[in-house]
């Protein structure tokens, strides 16, 4: 299935084992595990998305406000880290920020965002407090709300605005249990 630049998010996942080979056209689509690099953990983290062919990765963060809650214009900040140049971080250029890796944000009221990758509407995200009273991003993973943690976008050929997708893994924690969820599906 191809789908307009799928948010390298699509919601794509990542923490620990990816399904990747680093950049390599792929032929099956259940490659074993690789180790891409994993951002380094901030208290700022809500996410990242990585996917193929190469390393880079797209980490989302929490943009606080001067009053102790996300930023009502831009409540969650994107951008790169070029672990295939020298690991640094550079913000999304336009085309990536406006159809593919970037967000819209609406606000639900209590502090409480509905956040969606500009390039698949169709996975819901809400940015909230958790239990622990820190903002974190909530998915469905397994039919079941989660704490988003990762997303793997695995890309097989295609083209820039039309890559083949065959799947999208999402990984998160169960809010109640700390257990790993982890969900694949088709986009």
């Amino acid at each position: 299935m191809r789908l307009s630049l799928i948010p390298a998010f699509i919601l794509m996942i990542l923490t620990g084992s990816v399904y990747a080979d680093g950049g390599s056209k792929h032929t099956d689509s259940a490659k074993a595990p690789v180790n891409f690099p994993k951002p380094p953990v901030t208290a700022q983290r809500l996410f990242y998305v990585q996917r193929d062919p190469n390393s880079n990765t797209i980490v989302y963060d929490i943009n606080m406000g001067s009053n102790g809650e996300p930023d009502a214009d831009e409540p969650v900040k994107v951008y790169w880290i070029k672990y295939n140049e020298r690991g640094q971080k550079e913000d999304l250029n336009f085309i990536q920020r406006k159809f593919a890796y970037g967000l819209t944000s609406k606000s639900l009221g209590n502090g409480d965002y509905d956040i969606r990758f500009v390039s698949y509407k169709k996975f819901p995200l809400t940015l909230k407090k958790a239990p622990d009273g820190k903002y974190r991003i909530f998915a469905s993973i397994s039919q079941k709300q989660a704490i988003l943690s990762s997303i793997f976008v695995r890309v097989q050929g295609g083209t820039f605005w039309f890559p083949n997708v065959p799947y999208v893994e999402v990984k998160g924690t169960d809010p109640q249990t700390g257990k790993e969820m982890v969900e694949r599906f088709k986009p």
